[in-house]
């Protein structure tokens, strides 16, 4: 099989020596060429023809933004992967450049204490990436799929009540959120609770942006706050969150946990709390993502009697979190994007929830 092209533009050289060396080290990956900014990148496209991208975000004469807004007019389905920085500053730049069409990101290394500990962190991040959107690996990129099995009495018609959404999602997921979250009904009844894989920073900016999409208001989740309908809580980067039932309702919990599936937060963890907590009430819904987080999470949600919506191949980024979900027969109903909020009103707007009604309330946007 044919190794993955792999074209990488960075400013800096010390940058573009370490991913190439990285890469190199892979026998499915062939670095065809570097460039040192945007202008070079994009006539090299042209001569090279890669297979995939890596772009940084930060360089001269034409900057990552830039490079990509002209790459998508040329080569739309080109898959990108941005190099950014672990500031407030880059991961701004890099949800700007999710959504301008780049296919996923890096971040770079930071106090990792060596350039052989640096290579190592790039290559864990990376070259997983570059398989997974390019799918054309001869090296499985996660472990073979378990199948757990269902028990006979799991739910298929579903419950009189749903009393939370809890939806989980990784590569290509802000733009899956943003097109998806819109459509859910006004006065949604009831909570959302996400996990996005992403790290610290970027959550509580991907949060602040969602809230200014019309009629949303999400906010990073944060230990012992109550749950209210209509609110959306997303993980914060580096911790798991889970719901807990207490005297005084139902509230999140925060921890640093082990990570699950190399992932902290994981959409399992928040998966199995929403399954002890909530039961046949809870809708679980695992949109587009590199793994199969979210695959085990499911299983306790269909066992407790709730039900389960997965994103469908065509309209992921990478069908790998809702493939595996499809494929261990853990899905109530396999859907497009454009589809999914309207499954989710129709299964949650049919009950009568017991959370208090959405009460509007400025948005993160309005009072930042």
């Amino acid at each position: 099989m044919a190794r993955i092209r792999v074209l990488i533009v960075d400013d800096s050289v010390v940058i573009r020596r370490m991913i190439s060396d990285c890469l190199a080290a892979d026998p499915d990956l062939e670095v065809v060429g570097t460039a040192a900014d945007g202008h070079i990148g994009l006539a090299k496209i042209t001569q090279l023809n890669p297979d995939v991208i890596t772009l940084d975000i930060e360089m001269p004469v034409l900057d990552g933004l830039e490079t990509l807004k002209a790459l998508r007019k040329t080569h739309p389905k080109l898959p990108v992967i941005m190099f950014s920085t672990l500031t407030e500053r880059g991961a701004s730049a890099t949800l700007d450049a999710l959504a301008l069409g780049a296919n996923d990101y890096v971040t770079k290394p930071a106090n990792v204490g060596s350039v052989q500990a640096a290579m190592q962190r790039i290559r864990e991040d990376l070259v997983p990436k570059i398989k997974g959107l390019c799918r054309r690996s001869t090296v499985p990129a996660t472990k073979p799929l378990l199948r757990p099995s269902l028990p006979a009495t799991a739910s298929t018609t579903g419950p009189s009540r749903i009393d939370v959404v809890a939806i989980g999602v990784s590569t290509g997921g802000p733009n899956a959120l943003a097109a998806m979250l819109p459509g859910l009904a006004a006065q949604f009844p009831v909570p959302v609770v996400i996990v996005q894989h992403m790290p610290p920073l970027f959550t509580r900016l991907l949060a602040e942006r969602i809230s200014t999409l019309p009629g949303l208001r999400a906010r990073e989740g944060a230990d012992g706050v109550a749950l209210s309908a209509g609110d959306i809580w997303i993980a914060p980067g580096g911790f798991h969150m889970e719901v807990e039932k207490g005297a005084t309702g139902t509230r999140l919990h925060l921890h640093e946990g082990p990570p699950e599936c190399s992932c902290r937060p994981a959409v399992d963890v928040l998966f199995r709390s929403v399954a002890r907590v909530f039961g046949p009430r809870a809708l679980a819904v695992v949109l587009t993502g590199m793994g199969q987080d979210g695959m085990l999470g499911s299983q306790s949600i269909r066992e407790a009697g709730g039900q389960v919506l997965a994103q469908d191949e065509a309209s992921s980024v990478v069908w790998g979190m809702p493939g595996a979900v499809t494929e261990a027969g853990l899905a109530h109903k396999v859907l497009p994007l454009s589809q999914i909020a309207e499954e989710i009103n129709r299964q949650v707007m049919t009950g009568t929830p017991r959370l208090r009604p959405f009460q509007a309330a400025p948005t993160l946007a309005a009072t930042a």
